[in-house]
């Protein structure tokens, strides 16, 4: 279900690309890992750093929700380094999710370590993602959790969505949980990430038809181990953690190689090379499948000494893919698609309808608003690419949607973004990157 506003929000002109590109984009570092770093640092033996961390609103709501929960964050010489000094987990204190998945579904197991009740709640539009499978896993653990506006009882109504109440007792005994994560893999990965600190670490088994997102699950287990906590996911859909000890590091946050994927895209849309510097060589993150899904739709690219370049000829063939391991590029595709020379098919994608909006009905409506044809499948999207025309794009809050229209944006006169500042969730300064890359051509 998309959110709605009771007035329309003010628009950005996507500039057309007027020449081949010859671009060098620095992009921030990786929200997902930002995150993950920050939740383990403040369950930590002692203080520790990250360098090169995101700061953006997503990143912020988690420094702010680990702050009122007993940790320490402070800046260091930059922004991007943060020195966190973990503390007693505490309650009686509230969260703002803002509309973070990451914060939402992390924070919870977190919060059943403190020592009281924990109140969460978001944006209007947080309040439709499905939060149940994490909290029934907390109440099948011991910890009470509620909705406030019906009573704290343990037989009281399980909340499905935002807000609720985690009635923190000062630990978690832990044990084994089944949990369905059909529709979010951030269920098993807020689990694991607080595992180490139960009685008796955590042993999970995910019961869902499906599992999107795996490697957002393989992120955290190597996140985990690299701060020393022993995860056993030797089972397909089992992992189990270990009680034990979580090291303090001096730790640097690789870029985010999704938010990377529009940028790199562009070189396909409007011809020429552009460069992402700090691309790694192995990395969990889902982004590492943007360079081979570029050549497919007709780009090429090489990686050398961690600079990834991709080079376009303005040409742009379709795709038939499944991107159920990396749902958060659907939309960057989804533009491609729409501008190519054949049509296309993302598969494996049912999951982004709980996303920030139902990403699958928001790019079909936003595709057909500019005379294009997309249709949704069950799991994803057709889209047959027609003549697009401008006209203003809706972003639903959803910061893909805008990175994704300023990507058709290129090729189509007058596409108008909605709401772009809804980027400033993961990429504060979108606008200004999009420009300066645009300002550096062939």
């Amino acid at each position: 279900m998309t959110s709605s506003t009771t007035a329309p929000a003010p628009t950005w002109e996507a500039p057309l690309a007027g020449a081949p590109l010859d671009a060098t984009v620095e992009v921030p570092g990786s929200k997902s890992l930002t995150n993950r770093l920050l939740v383990l640092a403040a369950l930590a033996e002692g203080p520790g750093t990250l360098r090169g961390a995101l700061r953006s609103r997503d990143a912020d709501l988690m420094i702010g929700a680990l702050r009122s929960l007993g940790a320490r964050i402070e800046e260091g010489d930059h922004p991007s380094t943060l020195l966190v000094t973990p503390g007693p987990v505490t309650g009686d204190t509230e969260v703002d999710t803002g509309l973070a998945g990451t914060v939402m579904r992390f924070l919870p197991p977190f919060a059943a370590l403190a020592d009281g009740p924990v109140r969460f709640d978001g944006d209007p539009a947080a309040r439709v993602r499905p939060m149940l499978p994490v909290l029934a896993a907390l109440r099948s653990l011991g910890i009470t959790v509620h909705d406030p506006a019906t009573g704290s009882g343990d037989s009281a109504a399980l909340p499905t969505h935002l807000p609720f109440t985690v009635e923190g007792r000062g630990s978690v005994p832990g044990g084994a949980v089944d949990v369905d994560a059909s529709e979010s893999s951030q269920f098993v990965s807020g689990l694991l990430l607080a595992a180490a600190r139960f009685e008796r670490g955590l042993s999970l088994r995910h019961i869902g038809t499906t599992l999107p997102s795996l490697p957002h699950i393989e992120m955290t287990v190597a996140t985990l181990r690299d701060v020393g906590v022993v995860v056993d996911d030797s089972r397909d859909g089992m992992w189990d953690v270990s009680p034990g000890p979580i090291a303090a590091r001096d730790v640097r946050v690789e870029p985010d190689l999704s938010n990377a994927a529009p940028f790199l895209a562009s070189a396909l849309v409007a011809g020429g090379t552009v460069r992402v510097p700090g691309w790694p060589t192995l990395t969990t993150q889902p982004g590492a499948m943007v360079p081979d899904l570029l050549e497919r739709m007709g780009g090429t690219y090489t990686l050398t000494d961690g600079v990834l370049s991709v080079t376009g000829a303005g040409e742009l063939h379709g795709i038939d893919v499944d991107l159920h391991a990396g749902g958060e590029l659907a939309p960057t595709f989804a533009a491609l698609a729409a501008l190519a020379d054949s049509p296309s098919r993302l598969r494996g994608i049912a999951h982004l309808r709980g996303h920030e909006t139902d990403r699958l009905a928001a790019l079909a409506r936003e595709i057909t608003r500019l005379g294009g044809q997309a249709e949704e499948t069950r799991d994803g999207l057709v889209i047959t690419p027609r003549p697009l025309r401008g006209d203003v794009v809706r972003t639903y809050a959803d910061h893909r949607m805008a990175t994704s229209a300023a990507l058709l944006g290129l090729r189509v006169p007058g596409v108008r973004v909605e709401d772009v500042g809804t980027t400033a969730k993961t990429l504060p300064d979108f606008t200004g990157m999009w420009l300066s890359m645009l300002d550096s051509v062939a």
